[in-house]
């Protein structure tokens, strides 16, 4: 039977649709259907029994599609991963089902990384997305020195809210243009990630409160990759809305697809003045592991004894503001 929670879409920079699924068992026949406004239909390319391709649909928005196995399981879903050339780790951290079998509306959640190198073409389909708000957590240097593209016809409101967990600057700066090794690069990720939910957690509070006060608004939130101080962001609303963790999880691996640390190397090197041999130190901070989310959600297990009583305590999210919040991104 086909697994709702294991498809995922995304379009690559040429434009043709990667459509990938998952189901209890691998023989399982499904057949991909492209739902068109106009009514165009569009063939599905099969590579093997669990990927298909589908090329031709309009670049200017997003699209939907039906999955349908032999057994009358059907998926419907959308891109996760948008085709932004200039953001490649743009996506919709909606469609997931939470414990009591809802599901988060596809079109009103979305993460990024920094949105300053967006083409035209980006810039349009952004605009599709009718985006109210925009929650930009990179430092003030990073947002002053890389500013944000954004579409002019309906600007979205803006929200800077800085973060600067462990310090990286510094961290690289102190250096002395050589890192130990990935083993001390890798733990002070851990170490940044942890401290996203103390010491920066008043931030995310600000998010929550901005994003209560505009009704059903559709948002954005961002950093310089969209990994780190980005997944927490979207962990901690999936969390709020009852999505489990071990969703939630793969939510957040999924940057591993989608941002190359690998190409970054070379740009963070250059930066803080790093060695070539520093080239396999650095990854660490690039990528994207269980062990950094799992830093942040472990500092929450140790002070308090769930997800929701820090997310009232902390957060200033009780039960009122999670019905809220499920009343408004949640569906049957």
């Amino acid at each position: 039977m086909l697994l709702s929670e294991a498809v995922h879409i995304w379009r690559d920079p040429d434009g043709e649709y990667h459509i990938e699924w998952q189901a209890s068992d691998p023989a399982t026949r499904v057949s991909v259907e492209a739902l068109a406004d106009d009514g165009a239909a569009f063939e599905a390319h099969y590579i093997e029994p669990s990927r298909a391709r589908i090329s031709g649909l309009p670049a200017s928005r997003r699209h939907f599609f039906r999955l349908r196995d032999e057994f009358g399981t059907e998926v419907l879903a959308t891109e996760r991963r948008l085709g932004l050339a200039g953001s490649p780790n743009f996506r919709d951290f909606g469609g997931y089902h939470t414990a009591d079998g809802q599901r988060v509306r596809w079109g009103y959640l979305f993460r990024s990384g920094h949105l300053a190198r967006l083409n035209d073409a980006d810039l349009a389909l952004l605009d599709t997305l009718e985006l109210d708000l925009i929650f930009d957590f990179r430092q003030q240097m990073e947002q002053e020195s890389e500013p944000s593209r954004l579409p002019g016809r309906r600007p979205p409101q803006v929200h800077s809210l800085p973060i600067q967990p462990g310090n990286n600057s510094g961290f690289l700066q102190d250096a002395g243009g050589h890192v130990a090794g990935p083993e001390v690069m890798f733990d002070f990720m851990v170490t940044v990630n942890r401290e996203l939910a103390r010491e920066e957690a008043t931030v995310y509070r600000r998010m929550f409160e901005a994003i209560l006060d505009q009704d059903n608004a559709r948002y954005l939130v961002h950093c310089a990759a969209g990994k780190d101080r980005t997944g927490f962001a979207a962990a901690l609303m999936l969390l709020a809305l009852g999505v489990p963790e071990a969703v939630v999880m793969r939510d957040y691996l999924l940057s591993s697809r989608f941002y190359d640390a690998e190409k970054e190397v070379a740009r963070v090197r250059e930066k803080y003045g790093l060695t070539s041999s520093d080239s396999a130190a650095i990854l660490p901070m690039l990528q994207v592991d269980e062990a950094y989310l799992g830093a942040a959600l472990g500092a929450i297990r140790e002070d308090y004894p769930d997800i929701t009583s820090y997310l009232e305590d902390v957060m200033g999210v009780g039960q009122r503001e999670l019905a809220e919040l499920r009343r408004r991104y949640l569906e049957d």
